[in-house]
């Protein structure tokens, strides 16, 4: 599926929405990256927009409360959304329908059935909506998928998460935080590292009596993927000593051995086998992310996270999360289904609603 390119001279000229924590960190990458430009903050508090726009340094950065407004005022190639998952689909719908590309935080919206409008939205205008899922960028991570292809045949990719991370504020109050804020990473991750996607999930969540999360913040997850493979997820984000790497410790399975990664060093394989290293340096996180969408934008190369490869990400987790509730095996097609249907009902864009009943059905739509 083809977007459109933007063809402006000089750096990519961009606007963040969204000036907490991560909208203060995409202005530091966007500032450290010499294809891009910052070019103003928009929030609806004003003073937090202010107050990020002093710690960029860039003296008189423009700011503002709507983000299409300001990136009109300002000249912007395209918006970054570091809003919270319930802004996303206003954020993002507002800038497509102006004509305005946007590069988006995790999750791609609030509900699979959001981001279902967002790539019917991205297909109506011709724009690219790109979602950042950061931990994909890391070289080590590109490494294991080379060694995993050089053994044949998946069986079983399994990951264990434990952490202990005292947030504070709305995660420890979150009815499932382990599944809803973190385990999209691994679960991406393993799309990525299968080039598959999930079939059905049986899920488990659970609190430890120490535990200083109001919901749940443990859980395991087993997915059937295409292809046979299974992907199982085991975490705790309250699990103190011998604390994992935020990636996960990842084993996976084939036919001819195994590789071995701790998510944060080079990874291990047996046998030992011989990768050439001939792939691009993806970047790190989310600089990698950006330099991605920049390129996407310049030259018309289909990024990773483009929204419909995407939403497949945040399935996994509605999946998981309804087979906990429920106690049984979840269908992602079922999810899926479900989902179509929210989003049927509830988009107001004529032209968006269009395309969504033009779809013969989500997985193909997600698969253009």
């Amino acid at each position: 599926m083809t977007f459109r390119t933007v063809e402006t001279e000089g750096p990519l000229r961009l606007v963040v929405v969204g000036a907490g924590g991560m909208g203060r960190a995409w202005t530091r990458a966007i500032q450290a990256d010499p294809a891009t430009e910052l070019v103003g903050i928009a929030d609806l508090f004003s003073a937090a927009a202010e107050s990020a726009a002093a710690e960029t340094g860039i003296p008189g950065l423009a700011v503002g409360a709507d983000a299409v407004e300001l990136a009109r005022r300002t000249g912007a190639d395209a918006i970054l959304d570091a809003t919270i998952p319930e802004a996303h689909h206003s954020v993002t719908t507002a800038a497509l329908l102006a004509g305005i590309p946007v590069l988006g935080e995790k999750p791609v919206a609030a509900s699979v059935a959001e981001g279902l409008s967002l790539a019917a939205a991205a297909e109506h205008t011709g724009e690219l909506f790109m979602v950042s899922q950061s931990r994909r960028y890391h070289r080590s991570l590109f490494q294991v998928k080379r060694q995993v292809a050089a053994l044949g045949a998946v069986g079983v990719v399994a990951v264990e998460l434990f952490k202990a991370p005292h947030f504070g504020g709305f995660r420890d109050e979150m009815a499932s935080p382990l599944l809803l804020d973190m385990a999209i990473h691994q679960f991406d991750m393993a799309r990525f590292l299968l080039d598959a996607d999930p079939v059905s999930v049986s899920c488990e969540e659970y609190n430890p009596p120490w535990s200083w999360y109001a919901g749940d913040a443990a859980a395991t997850a087993v997915f059937a993927m295409e292809g046979g493979a299974r992907f199982t997820f085991n975490g705790s984000w309250c699990s103190r000593g011998f604390e994992t790497s935020w990636n996960g410790s990842w084993r996976i399975s084939a036919e001819r051995g195994t590789v071995l990664w701790d998510g944060d060093g080079e990874p291990d394989s047996f046998p030992q086998t011989a990768v050439a290293d001939t792939e691009v340096d993806p970047g790190h996180e989310i600089a990698g992310s950006l330099r991605e969408f920049t390129a996407a934008l310049r030259f018309g190369t289909e990024p990773m996270g483009r929204v419909h490869a995407n939403v497949m990400s945040l399935a996994m987790v509605e999946a998981a999360i309804q087979s906990a509730a429920q106690g049984r095996r979840v269908a992602i097609d079922d999810v899926l289904e479900r989902s179509y249907e929210a989003a049927l009902a509830t988009e107001r864009n004529a032209e968006v609603l269009g395309v969504l009943k033009s779809w013969p059905s989500v997985r193909d739509a997600l698969n253009r």
